[in-house]
């Protein structure tokens, strides 16, 4: 089976579902399906160096890019359009992953064209809030296209149950699939060094932290998180703890975070990393006390993940949709945004060691158990199969009496 994989973006600073296409395309190749990677060289307000309109390796895994032209919200790329509509019959399946881009929107036009099903994974983008930034260009894309790419969809893949119930109550939509993402075995299986980190970052000394580990943006809740930190570990008991912001966004709200740390007299309790990566990251986590994201919306959150595989409890807000499953686990804490509820919550995390050590060994539990690349491309797989099977029979003649 030979499945092409539609993204508008994959640099790192896209987060979560940028990383998330290079681990779902290597483990469905592990699993014997054919994966290949189309997308744009998009990276903020500049270029990835990549080969275009040739495959090529990204990663580790075949994808093939072509030139953004313009608009960074949209990735308009005509060149990846007029591949598409050369050489998606080539696929047995296509995954559109996103809907408000211009290349998901040119893949299910090309499909519907050339009769090849396709699977859209909407990366939270139907999810009531984010339906509400930027409204009428949401309306006008859903009126132009988007509407009738979901209803064309063979399926529509939820990676939670809430995410899948909040886009269908809202808009209507059916045939979706639950298939969660998971984490490369190297979270699971990399040795802890917690030192790596803090010797490269040595203002910490032996502090306890809170990690953010994350693309910095506004919906990621990081100013409310940050007045929190600062009023809990106001006390005494609590003073020696610091907040890590890792992570990296866009340079204009990266310095607006930062001064509204110093702003808050966080300049010293409130340090700011920039990107981590490979081992750099493992440290950080391994390190870390405790993983913050009270975000106003997240579908999913590797990095969430992440954490829990290295045995680091989490605390989030409901918006988060993994938060029922973390609760179910009790692998960390849920906060609501509001200012004294997430202080409290907090707060209690803060002052209770032994607690925070036993809801880390329930998250690695947990991650092992539902949040494994094998076990996401074992679904995807099936899932896959049953939507070529389906096509295969709507084709075959009846036959006569």
């Amino acid at each position: 089976m030979r499945a092409l994989h539609v993204i508008a973006g994959v640099a790192p600073r896209y987060g979560g579902p940028s990383q998330a296409i290079v681990g779902m395309t290597r483990s469905l190749r592990e699993a014997g399906i054919e994966t290949l990677i189309a997308t744009t060289d998009a990276d903020g307000p500049g270029r990835l160096r990549v080969a275009l309109e040739t495959e090529t390796l990204y990663e580790g895994v075949p994808a093939i890019f072509f030139r953004r032209q313009w608009s960074e919200s949209l990735k308009i790329s005509f060149p990846l359009a007029r591949w598409l509509r050369a050489h998606i019959a080539a696929f047995d399946v296509v995954h559109i992953h996103a809907v408000f881009s211009h290349g998901s929107m040119a893949a299910a036009s090309a499909c519907h064209a050339r009769r090849v099903p396709y699977v859209v994974r909407p990366l939270g983008n139907l999810d009531p809030w984010s339906m509400r930034q930027k409204p009428i260009r949401k309306r006008l894309f859903w009126h132009m296209g988007v509407r009738a790419m979901l209803n064309r969809a063979a399926a529509i893949h939820y990676t939670t149950a809430e995410e899948q119930r909040l886009a269908e109550s809202s808009l209507g939509l059916s045939r979706g699939v639950v298939v969660a993402l998971g984490v490369d075995e190297q979270v699971f299986a990399t040795a802890r060094d917690e030192m790596r980190f803090r010797r490269e970052h040595p203002d910490l000394g032996a502090a306890p932290y809170v990690i953010v580990l994350s693309r910095l943006h506004p919906k990621k809740g990081l100013e409310r998180l940050v007045d929190s930190f600062l009023h809990v570990t106001a006390r005494p008991e609590l003073s020696t703890w610091r907040l890590v912001l890792a992570g990296d966004g866009e340079a204009e709200y990266v310095w607006h975070l930062q001064q509204y740390a110093r702003d808050q007299v966080g300049n010293e309790r409130v340090v700011f990393t920039g990107w981590l990566a490979g081992l750099d990251k493992f440290s950080a986590l391994d390190s870390a006390s405790l993983m913050a994201l009270p975000s106003s919306q997240e579908n999913f959150g590797i990095a969430v993940v992440e954490a829990l595989a290295r045995g680091v409890p989490v605390l989030v807000s409901p918006h988060v949709n993994l938060a029922p499953d973390i609760v179910a686990a009790n692998a960390g804490w849920v906060a609501a945004l509001e200012a004294e509820h997430l202080e409290t919550v907090l707060e209690t995390a803060l002052m209770q060691a032994d607690e925070r050590s036993r809801r880390g060994e329930a998250g690695r539990k947990l991650a092992r158990e539902r949040f494994t690349w094998e076990r996401s491309a074992a679904d995807l797989s099936r899932l896959y199969a049953s939507i070529r099977e389906e096509v295969g029979q709507s084709t075959v003649a009846p036959a006569l009496g």
